[in-house]
Order: structure tokens, then C-alpha cells, then sequence
């Protein structure tokens, strides 16, 4: 490997500008029975070749007969095997080291060959067709479906999220994720104009009627509280009472406004068209269209939204509730018992039974997953592909070559058994044909 001088390891520039072939290639376990299989391999091959070099050697004075046969069948076995063992060197090497025209071609061609193989991927195999037609072989929905359905394998998914989780959370501080609320998340708010955007949302909430439910339970509140307090309410209207009126009459409004408060909100809760409730969705739909057209309402609303969220107290609470929900967060998924694991195993049960049995929510799901493959295809794929050329420049040649002989070696051995006995079949052939004419 070329080094910097002065910096032992440290690759340099090549005269052409290019960085210099660095090695890139780590050794695996495997390594060293793909050798074995290659000696072994060359070893079989090269006694076939030293076989027929006997057997012609021992009938080199009998080109007669049945000696004839076997005499030719060895001399092209020879030829078969010498000529095979020339095309199958010559891919990685130089035979016998000399420098013989188009010899070595995986060291000479390296980068033409990344790059013809990058063409080949990139047509082959990063296509949207391909793409969904393996996607839509692969029944991703039966398949996800069948494995959910066992308890082992929901475990599995669930200690694994559990570890995912909890890396996640143990990884952000406190004092990052306050920073980011004060430095990020804070000023993008502030800066971020919000009226619009609640008008539009209390604008659909109104018109769904959404907030009906918030309503009854709001006047349910209220109602059970009056019913559950009148002592309270008698001593906060006592309180607001002129001084100068007689305590029987005090008593007495009271006690007739107590009685009228709960009717009201008795009458309110009962009768969804009543005219408080009425009144209440005319204000909700006034309000949500000054906060989205009146520029008074919106400056007012974004001076009450600036001084909330500028307010010391705001980062300082929200730091807090981070911290308590990350602890509880963390005491749960190390918990296997807890409610979050319990609640997670029947989430997945749920999803396993509708994968099973609701083919269109599987096709909707496998639908989906094909529109993201075919989208990182189509927007990376020529970038994917590009990997395999970049990577196969930055080998070195020599270990480049010798690590792909280490892997296709072995089965190209194959081709010398076989030129030499096809050479040796040939050889019997050529020779019987020679006796007829």
C-alpha cells in the first residue's frame, strides 16, 4: 500500500489525480476453507494434467491399435488441460508471471468491471418493476401476520424495541433536550405564526362537531361539582354579597341561584340544541375565523403565544415533564410485566389477526411498502448502483483479484478437469476419424 511519507498507513494521491488503491478487503472466518477448497481443487486438476503427461510419456512408441487411442486421447488431454489452465490463470494473473497480452484482466480491467457490474445491478435489479414484483411475491402481510401470531415471536419484537427504546432515551440528555427546546423549538414557535393554523383547526373541529364530547364533560363536571358542594358555593356567593343586604335575603338568592345553576347545566347537558350550546358553537366558528382572517385577533393571539412561550418557567416545566416521562418511560420497558409490554403484546396480537383476516388492510399494507421500495429505488437506486463501482476503485488490485479467485477459484478449477477430459474425448475422435480416412 503507498503511504505519506512520515505518516506510516496514510494513502496518497496516484500521479493521475486519483487516490492510490487502498485496501478495503477484510478476511472472514470463511476465508480460509474457500482456500482449502481451491488447493484442493488445483490439486485434482493439476494430477489430471500430470496423468496424462505419464500416459503419453508411457505410450509414446505405440501410435498403433488400441495404444494409438489412448496415446492421442493423452497428448489432447494435455492440450485441453494446458490451454484451460492458461484461460482460467489468465483471469487473475499472469501465467508463469510473464507479461502475456491480455493476461490478468481482473487487475488490468478492476474498474471496468465495477463499473459493468454497477450497470448490470443497476438494470437488473434496482428497477420499481422488479421491485414490486419480488415485494408482492415475498406476501409480506401473510408472512408478517403468521409470525406475530406467536407468543415467542411477539417477545422477541418486544424485548428488541424495548432495547431499541430504551438506547434511545438513555442516549438524549436532559440538559440536550432542554437546549433544544430553549434554542430550537422555542424560537422556531415564536417565529412561526400560529393563528392561522388554529383557526383552521378549531374551524374543523367545530364543523365535525369534535367538541361536543369535550362539552358534556365539561358540563357534567360542573353539574356533579354543584351538587356535590352547595356549602362551597353558599360561602363564594356569601362572599360577593353587599354588606348592607339582610342575611335572609342573601340566603334566599343564594339558594335560588344555586337551584338555577344546576337546572341550567342540567337543561344544557340534556338538550344538545339548547341556546347556550348554540351560542357556544357561533363563538367557537367567530373565533376561529378572526384568528385566521382578523389581523387584530392574530396580533393578539401571537403577543398572548410570545409572552407564554418566552416565560422562564415554560423551558423549566417543560424539562421537567421530559425527565419524569423519560424515567417512567424506562422503568416500564425494562419491566417485561408492565402495562407498556402488556399493552404492546395485545397491539400486536391485534395487528397479527388483521393481517391474517383482513385482506384489504394487507393489501394496503403491502401497497404501501411497495410505493416506499419503488420510491428509494427510483430516487437512489442510480446512487446504490454507484456504490459498487466506487467501492470495487478504492480496492487494491492484487487483493482485489485475489480475493475474487478466492471465491470463484475453486469452481473455475472445474473448467481444466473438463478441458481435459473433453480434450481427451476429443483426441479419441479426431484419432478414429484419422484411421478411417
Amino acid at each position: 500500500m503507498v503511504e505519506v511519507a512520515g505518516v506510516p498507513g496514510a494513502p496518497r494521491p496516484s500521479v493521475s489525480g486519483r487516490m492510490a488503491s487502498v485496501s478495503f478487503l477484510s478476511p472472514s472466518p470463511a476465508d480460509e476453507a474457500r482456500r482449502a477448497g481451491l488447493r484442493r481443487m488445483r490439486v485434482i486438476a493439476t494430477s489430471l494434467l500430470g496423468l496424462a503427461f505419464v500416459i503419453f510419456a508411457a505410450t509414446n512408441g505405440h501410435r498403433d491399435g488400441a495404444w494409438g487411442y489412448v496415446h492421442t486421447a493423452s497428448e489432447a488431454a494435455m492440450v485441453g488441460a494446458l490451454a484451460d489452465w492458461f484461460a482460467v490463470t489468465a483471469i487473475f494473473k499472469h501465467p508463469l508471471g510473464l507479461p502475456i497480452p491480455h493476461t490478468a484482466l481482473v487487475k488490468k480491467r478492476k474498474d471496468e468491471l465495477g463499473r459493468s457490474l454497477e450497470e448490470f445491478v443497476g438494470d437488473n435489479f434496482l428497477t420499481e418493476e422488479i421491485a414490486r414484483e419480488r415485494l408482492a411475491a415475498a406476501n409480506v402481510g401473510i408472512r408478517l401476520g403468521t409470525w406475530l401470531a406467536e407468543p415467542a415471536h411477539r417477545r422477541r419484537a418486544l424485548t428488541e424495541g424495548a432495547r431499541i427504546g430504551t438506547a434511545g432515551l438513555e442516549r438524549m440528555r436532559d440538559e440536550d433536550v432542554h437546549d433544544f427546546v430553549e434554542h430550537v423549538l422555542m424560537p422556531r414557535l415564536i417565529k412561526e405564526p400560529a393563528s392561522p393554523i388554529l383557526g383552521r383547526f378549531l374551524g374543523g373541529i367545530v364543523e365535525d362537531g369534535a367538541h361536543h364530547g369535550l362539552v358534556d364533560l365539561g358540563l357534567s363536571e360542573i353539574h356533579d361539582w354543584l351538587v356535590e358542594n352547595p356549602k362551597v358555593f353558599s360561602t363564594l356567593m356569601n362572599e360577593r354579597a353587599p354588606w348592607w343586604t339582610p342575611p335572609w335575603v342573601d340566603d334566599r338568592v343564594i339558594n335560588w341561584t344555586y337551584q338555577q345553576a344546576i337546572n341550567w347545566v342540567r337543561d344544557m347537558r340534556a338538550d344538545p340544541d339548547h341556546r347556550a350550546r348554540i351560542a357556544l358553537d357561533d363563538l367557537l366558528v367567530q373565533l376561529a375565523k378572526d384568528l385566521h382572517d382578523n389581523p387584530e385577533v392574530q396580533a393578539r393571539t401571537e403577543a398572548l403565544k410570545e409572552r407564554v412561550l418566552t416565560h422562564p418557567q415554560v423551558g423549566v416545566t417543560i424539562g421537567s415533564l421530559w425527565a419524569s416521562m423519560r424515567t417512567s418511560l424506562l422503568g416500564a420497558l425494562a419491566d417485561p410485566d408492565s402495562s407498556l409490554w402488556a399493552r404492546g403484546d395485545a397491539w400486536l396480537v391485534e395487528i397479527s389477526q388483521v393481517l391474517l383476516t383482513d385482506e384489504k388492510t394487507r393489501a394496503r399494507l403491502e401497497g404501501h411498502l411497495a410505493d416506499i421500495v419503488a420510491f428509494f429505488v427510483n430516487t437512489y437506486g442510480d446512487e446504490l448502483a454507484t456504490v459498487i463501482s466506487t467501492t470495487v476503485d478504492r480496492w487494491d488490485a492484487d487483493e482485489a483479484s485475489q480475493r475474487i479467485e478466492l471465491f470463484v477459484g475453486r469452481d473455475l478449477q472445474f473448467i481444466r478437469i473438463n478441458g481435459t477430459i473433453v480434450g481427451a474425448l476429443a483426441g479419441l475422435v479426431i484419432h478414429a476419424i484419422g484411421q478411417v480416412l
